[in-house]
């Protein structure tokens, strides 16, 4: 039997990392409107303050935003561990009433289905 010998897969070489000179080739060639940029523009622009308010109200709708949505998740988890836990609780009860009706089709007189449940 022969060994298996493992082939060693060659990478292409990491290019060159880009220089000062297309990085602002490609900050200069982004549209306008692209997220990244726009959020800096309004905070850099003087003489702006409108918007740097209304900015600042954005952040802070987006913050309440984000805390409403956590708050939602933790009681939608909390709801679905209750649910879990009324489903283990119905299954328990649908087993116990399944046992107690097998007793009373094999005859077994009522007090006695009572007390093998308890």
């Amino acid at each position: 039997m022969g060994s298996k010998a493992k082939k060693r897969v060659v990478l292409p070489t990491r290019p060159a990392p880009p220089t000062v000179e297309q990085i602002l080739e490609d900050v200069r060639g982004a549209p306008s409107e692209d997220p990244v940029f726009t959020a800096l523009a309004l905070e850099d622009s003087p003489g702006l303050s409108g918007r740097v308010e209304d900015a600042e109200a954005q952040r802070q709708q987006l913050y309440q935003q984000s805390r409403a949505y956590v708050a939602m998740n933790q009681r939608l988890q909390q709801a679905g561990d209750g649910l879990k836990q009324k489903r283990e609780d119905l299954w328990r009860a649908g087993e116990g009433l399944e046992r107690e009706v097998r007793l009373l089709k094999q005859g077994a007189p009522p007090g006695a289905v009572a007390a093998s449940l308890g």
